[in-house]
């Protein structure tokens, strides 16, 4: 003999009024009682009751004195309903907690150290005033190894600067600083009438290592104009570098994002941007990855549009 086919519902039926309806009936033994906490009609219950026994081809409740009792098939219907329709009920109020719980949680985000030293103290102070439940941590990491922990969840967020963006990521741009080249105030190219790249390649310069952004954009720009020129140091962040300027161990080329007053009274600050490119910050994020509350949050704090979903008729952020 063939199996019974499980009887069909229409499409959008609502299962949960009849549900709750019955785990009333069940728990306060009567369908007036069971109206009154429900706030509807007598016969509105006793309907939802009928086309549950109907639906299920079972007696669900027997009739003891005044009091409504669940028959074998109620009682084992009530253990499967009670658990299901209490947490539909209690959905607002544990989705409110689960928030609650998710505004207290953690925040992992990479950026190198000049991420970290000039543009983001501002920004994290605001978001640890805001959200001061929050644990933040900041991995300070040079770009490509900040994408690794990316893409291994390690991180969710990624503030810095990037030149070629993966397939896998999206990277907004949202601050732009120009490039300067520092020297010491007594230096030739401090009062030089124009500046070339040439003048610049007769001199050593002192850049961070090759893996960093600025390294590239250097070689890319001396390299697609052709001007030999020379790394006497390679040595990693940007204090260090404008210290070493200011003691005449060499030039540099960095991003303005670096230079404050201070350093305007120690350094001949020059900008170079007829030769390199304005130099651009941002927040890159793994392609497809739905964002915390955390880490939307902090974004709010950069640029609240940021990576926010658009109709098929907006056009999307670049990924350059």
């Amino acid at each position: 003999m063939a199996p019974s086919n499980p009887p069909r519902f229409a499409y959008k039926g609502d299962r949960l009024k009849p549900l709750r309806a019955f785990c009333q009936v069940a728990r306060l033994g009567s369908v007036s009682r069971a109206a009154e906490a429900l706030y509807v009609s007598q016969p509105a219950v006793s309907q939802q009751l009928q086309a549950l026994e109907r639906e299920l081809g079972a007696a669900l409740f027997e009739r003891n004195g005044r009091r409504l009792l669940p028959t074998p098939e109620g009682e084992a219907l009530y253990e499967l309903a009670r658990p299901l329709v209490e947490g539909i009920d209690a959905l607002p109020a544990a989705f409110r907690r689960q928030l609650a719980g998710m505004e207290a949680g953690e925040l992992e985000i990479a950026a190198n150290s000049s991420t970290i030293l000039y543009l983001l103290p501002r920004i994290v102070g605001a978001f640890r005033e805001q959200h001061p439940e929050v644990r933040l941590r900041l991995h300070n990491t040079i770009s490509a190894d900040g994408t690794d922990l990316l893409r291994a969840d390690t991180v969710e967020l990624v503030i810095g600067s990037m030149l070629d963006v993966p397939a896998d990521l999206s990277y907004v741009p949202v601050y732009s600083f120009q490039p300067m080249l520092i020297t010491p105030r007594d230096h030739p190219l401090a009062t030089a009438p124009r500046l070339t790249l040439e003048d610049i390649s007769q001199h050593g310069l002192i850049l961070p290592p090759q893996r960093q952004v600025t390294w590239r954009l250097v070689d890319l720009v001396f390299q697609q104009a052709r001007v030999p020129y020379t790394v006497s140091l390679e040595v990693g962040g940007w204090e260090v570098i404008k210290q070493y300027v200011a003691m005449g161990l060499g030039i540099s080329i960095v991003s303005s994002i670096c230079l404050d007053d201070a350093d305007r009274e120690r350094l001949a600050i020059r900008p170079l941007d007829a030769w390199f490119p304005a130099r651009s910050y941002g927040v890159v994020v793994r392609k497809g990855k739905v964002l915390s509350v955390q880490a939307r949050a902090f974004i709010d704090l950069i640029r609240p549009d940021l990576f926010v979903r658009r109709s098929h008729e907006d056009p999307g952020h670049s990924e350059r």
